[in-house]
């Protein structure tokens, strides 16, 4: 198929039924996923009612996420992906049912809060150590299934899928804690997770592009580094988008908001964690109609600022409807910064080297979510929720700011 053809048919990868298993597994996975993250914020708020004690959620998890993701991408380079993936998800599923007994009358009848909460730290610990190997394999994935020409086209499905994922599993988790507990939403996690690794056993197996033996481990995550620092444009997009994420980070305070600030219960709280990924996705679904032909680049910029100033709003907002419009609209920004990032980060990466840089991204990118999670508790617990959370957006328009002038590469940056 012609690249303009391709560049113009929304569903160009979708027609590659490979593909479409992959996007399946995704989408059940993450959902998953988003899914334990609700019910963990909202289980660890009740049996502390520290906001602090949220923070600690995303620290216990980025500690191995950094400390792994380098070695974890010369490793995925160096192993064959769908096994890799699978076994991750019988790791993962493994960290579900452990938290699922850890939720049961049986086990709080025996161990106090404070117990409770060490015992879910201690899991989320352990999904860091699994999230570093995995959580990568998805992205790079994609170029061994689609050919080069489609990938812009398949990232912005891979993105949406996971934006979609997202708000399900962020809405559902808030209503399944209101209408079976707990107990209940981590089983419905459980067989997520199970359904979502028979999708991917559909997946053919993807070999190593390099030989084991052709490189010292130290010296492949070198290389991995290097060509990140050297491609200006992967560079600017990785550091912009981590920074915004980790001085903006709003959810982290939702159950706050929504047991305390706004008073609007498990329900509530999880349409206010919903609201940034259905944005997100609204954009996702408008890029993958009509994606952007020019100045990709300077969108990235004013897309990452009004995010910024959306957290501003939401900081002293004391309506829900206002709450959930400002973090709607940070969604839709934010979706649209995903999918330049993601593009740019397909199109500038060689095979071989997928692994080591697309961990490094998710060193910095994905695990700025934890960071600014525990970062947005340190502030909520120094200076108050409301201040901390408008700080925190301040400080992303900063961002923008030295940004746009530090990476000219990346403001020019059309693809």
């Amino acid at each position: 198929m012609p690249d303009a053809q391709i560049k113009n048919d929304p569903m160009a990868s979708v027609r590659i039924p490979e593909f479409k298993f992959l996007m399946l597994g995704r989408y059940t996975f993450v959902m998953s996923l988003r899914m334990m993250s609700t019910v963990l914020g909202w289980w660890i708020y009740l049996l502390t009612r520290d906001p602090f004690a949220i923070g600690l959620l995303g620290l216990s998890e980025v500690i191995p996420a950094i400390s792994l993701a380098l070695y974890a991408g010369h490793f995925i380079d160096l192993h064959e992906k769908k096994r890799l993936i699978l076994r991750g998800l019988i790791l993962y599923t493994t960290c579900a049912i452990l938290l699922f007994l850890f939720s049961t009358s049986f086990t709080s009848s025996h161990l106090s809060n404070h117990g409770i909460a060490l015992c879910i730290y201690f899991i989320i610990f352990c999904t860091g150590i699994i999230r570093a190997f995995v959580g990568p394999v998805f992205n790079v994935l994609l170029a061994y299934i689609v050919p080069k020409n489609y990938l812009q086209n398949a990232t912005t499905w891979s993105q949406g899928t996971w934006l979609g994922a997202s708000v399900s599993g962020h809405a559902t988790g808030g209503f399944l804690i209101a209408l079976i507990g707990i107990s209940g939403t981590l089983l419905t996690i459980i067989c997520l997770m199970t359904l979502s690794f028979i999708f991917l056993t559909k997946l053919k197996r993807k070999p190593p592009t390099e030989n084991p033996g052709e490189k010292r481990t130290w010296e492949s995550v070198k290389e991995g580094l290097r060509f990140v620092y050297k491609t200006k444009e992967l560079l600017g997009a990785i550091t912009l988008d981590m920074f915004a994420v980790f001085f903006g980070g709003a959810a982290a305070m939702i159950p706050v908001y929504a047991k305390d600030i706004l008073n609007i219960g498990a329900e509530g709280f999880g349409w206010l964690n919903a609201s940034t990924d259905l944005g997100s996705i609204c954009s996702v679904i408008l890029l993958t109609i009509a994606p952007m032909q020019a100045k990709q680049g300077k969108k990235l910029f004013f897309a990452v600022a009004g995010f910024g100033i959306c957290v501003m709003v939401f900081a002293f907002s004391k309506s829900f409807w206002l709450s959930f419009g400002a973090l709607v609209i940070s969604g839709m920004l934010d979706g649209i910064s995903v999918v330049v990032r993601g593009t740019i980060m397909q199109l500038k990466t060689p095979d071989n080297m997928r692994g080591r840089v697309l961990s490094v991204n998710s060193m910095f990118i994905n695990s700025s979510n934890e960071l600014g999670q525990f970062e947005s508790g340190i502030a909520a617990k120094l200076f108050g929720v409301v201040p901390s959370v408008f700080f925190g957006g301040c400080l992303t328009l900063i961002v923008v700011v030295t940004t746009w002038f530090k990476a000219p590469a990346l403001r020019k940056m059309e693809y």
